[in-house]
């Protein structure tokens, strides 16, 4: 069973359907990345799967219970993790004061503490009393990544996780989710970085002005020349 399924959805803001008869499902342990240029609907999809955005038909499954009408803050509760591709980090907060407030009770013991996080990201721990808004964009987007981490979820989604970012952080982001992985997390990843993807994701979804184009390995969609041309590669 998985982790989290789409299936057949149509979702979007006020009138618009801006995401039609999206399906995929993605496994524990499982990374599944969703593939698509700016506009394809990739933000709209990962915001209907956590509730943020209106859903006008199919459902949204959490280990194959729809939850379809529940609240986000609902959702969060049962496992599911958003890191957004704007780092919404507390900027008067210190580092550790960030991590701080996203502890949520280990439902195991591996789980994520603040302690295998530093050690995981030692930098962070040279850095946790300085203040979010006085980090470079990329310490912020992985103090993002790390305080969602903290909730311990069980699926996490990463909307454009390297948009912007330095190629040290791109590297640092990629480890970050290997670690995920091996964790039995669940990813569900929304790139357009094809190169970045290739050596993490199991699976891909391929969007294009909201409608899913192409799915598969990862391995066989990186030699497609289809999936080159619609990130224009």
């Amino acid at each position: 069973m998985s982790v989290l399924a789409l299936e057949q959805l149509v979702a979007g803001y006020g009138p618009i359907r801006v995401v039609r008869n999206v399906s995929l499902a993605v496994d524990e342990g499982e990374v599944v990345a969703l593939l698509g240029r700016n506009g394809a609907g990739k933000t709209t999809t990962l915001k209907a799967a956590l509730g943020m955005v209106r859903v006008f038909s199919g459902r949204v499954l959490y280990r194959g219970r729809d939850i379809t009408r529940l609240a986000t803050h609902r959702r969060a509760m049962l496992g599911m993790g958003y890191v957004p591709d704007d780092r919404r980090i507390f900027p008067e907060l210190t580092v550790r004061e960030n991590l701080e407030v996203a502890i949520k009770p280990l439902k195991k013991v591996s789980g994520w503490t603040i302690g295998r996080i530093y050690r995981l990201m030692p930098w962070l721990r040279e850095i946790e009393r300085r203040r979010g808004g006085f980090l470079s964009g990329g310490e912020q987007q992985m103090l993002t990544i790390a305080r969602t981490m903290m909730g311990n979820p069980e699926v996490l989604l990463l909307d454009e996780p390297t948009e912007g970012l330095a190629p040290h952080f791109v590297r640092l982001v990629g480890e970050l989710v290997k670690e995920l992985k091996s964790s039995g997390t669940a990813v569900l990843l929304a790139e357009q970085n094809l190169r970045f993807i290739t050596p993490l994701a199991d699976r891909v979804y391929v969007l294009e002005s909201g409608e899913l184009r192409l799915e598969g390995t990862m391995a066989a969609m990186a030699e497609r020349q289809e999936v080159r041309a619609l990130l224009a590669l």
